[in-house]
């Protein structure tokens, strides 16, 4: 299935039914009084979080949707009847925002989240509604409210927890593949992941977290270089950033140290918040590199690099320090999500530090 992560539509909730003007006419009864019934409601247009969905392809090629109206009034008191509503099924993650201004009106975080976002507009009074002491054969009806008409942008951001992002052929669908259920295409040339894929990486029993892996980034991706800059939105949600970083290129002319730094530099031009975002060092393929040269080879990258945070030495191929990585990976997202949910009862001195620039 094609992987789309961003789509418009447009909305119309159902007009309300109009009222209804009517008298009673039976035999011997000549002042019946009146008996014009309302109009019925619009039909709403409501979007559910469907967890079995992860594109928003669906709506690239249907872009329209729209609410039953409501039935007008009748006589002998009879109500319009309220117009179908209708249900969007949207990605968890989704974002809709109004398509003219930007201005972001809902999310949908959980699975099963129900949103209305069109109100169907209210049925007209019928002339029964007018009845009174002073007035016992009211002529006056009111028409059907208008529904609400909507230009939505929808953006997927999907919710992982470790988002992966490095250079093309960096090794990050070999990882995700050895530590998680996903099976991305890997293949020996760049730009292998076209779209994001995800994987639930298992620890343990009721032990485990979401893991994201983006199309690789390159210099310029903030500007349109390459793929990864359509995929960034991705990472906005993630707690913690891998940097994979591959230790044994093709070409050995490729400076690596200047290749982490250009990820970096997009990761600031195209948000400062996901720029402060924890970040840690994966430092992958070193089954290639010769054991005698491992050590130095790595402390010589980690020193020009001028990273001071956690540094994690691994081969996604072999799995050699995978399992090391994903426990460290699991204890400090079970430890940023007990301090998002009960911040006085968390000592600080277990938690990993955000800034990536510090050491532990």
């Amino acid at each position: 299935m094609k992987f789309v992560d961003e789509a418009y539509i447009d909305v119309s909730a159902g007009d309300g039914g109009a009222g209804c003007v009517s008298f009673r006419h039976e035999k011997y009864k000549e002042f019946g009084g009146p008996n014009g019934g309302d109009g019925g409601r619009g039909g709403h247009v409501f979007a559910v979080a469907d967890e079995n969905l992860n594109t928003l392809v669906d709506y690239r090629f249907s872009r329209r949707h729209d609410a039953k109206r409501g039935e007008h009034g009748m006589g002998s008191d009879m109500f319009g009847a309220a117009g179908d509503d209708i249900t969007l099924k949207m990605p968890v993650g989704t974002i809709i925002s109004d398509a003219e201004t930007g201005e972001v009106l809902f999310e949908l975080l959980k699975p099963g989240e129900v949103i209305t976002i069109a109100k169907g507009g209210d049925g007209g009074f019928g002339n029964l509604r007018y009845k009174s002491a002073i007035n016992r054969a009211p002529r006056q009806k009111t028409p059907g409210w208008p529904g609400e008409k909507r230009n939505l942008k929808l953006e997927l951001k999907v919710l992982a927890d470790v988002g992966l992002l490095g250079m093309p052929n960096a090794g990050k669908s070999t990882l995700i593949t050895a530590i998680s259920n996903a099976r991305p295409r890997i293949a020996d040339y760049p730009f292998t992941t076209l779209h994001p894929n995800l994987g639930v990486v298992r620890v343990g029993p009721e032990q485990s977290f979401v893991v994201a892996d983006l199309p690789g980034l390159i210099e310029g991706a903030s500007e349109g270089a390459g793929l990864g800059h359509l995929f960034l939105r991705h990472l906005q949600r993630t707690r913690l950033l891998l940097h994979v970083v591959d230790m044994a290129p093709f070409d050995d002319g490729v400076d690596t140290v200047a290749q982490a730094k250009a990820i970096v530099n997009e990761l600031k031009k195209y948000d400062p918040a996901l720029y402060n975002k924890p970040r840690w060092l994966v430092l992958n393929k070193l089954d290639m590199v010769p054991k005698e040269e491992r050590e130095a080879l790595v402390k010589d990258f980690v020193k020009r690099f001028k990273f001071k945070g956690p540094v994690f030495e691994i081969s996604a191929l072999t799995r050699e320090g995978c399992e090391s990585l994903i426990k460290t990976v699991f204890k400090h997202i079970s430890a940023q999500q007990k301090l998002e949910q009960t911040p006085e009862v968390i000592d600080p001195r277990f938690v990993v530090s955000p800034d990536p620039e510090k050491s532990l």
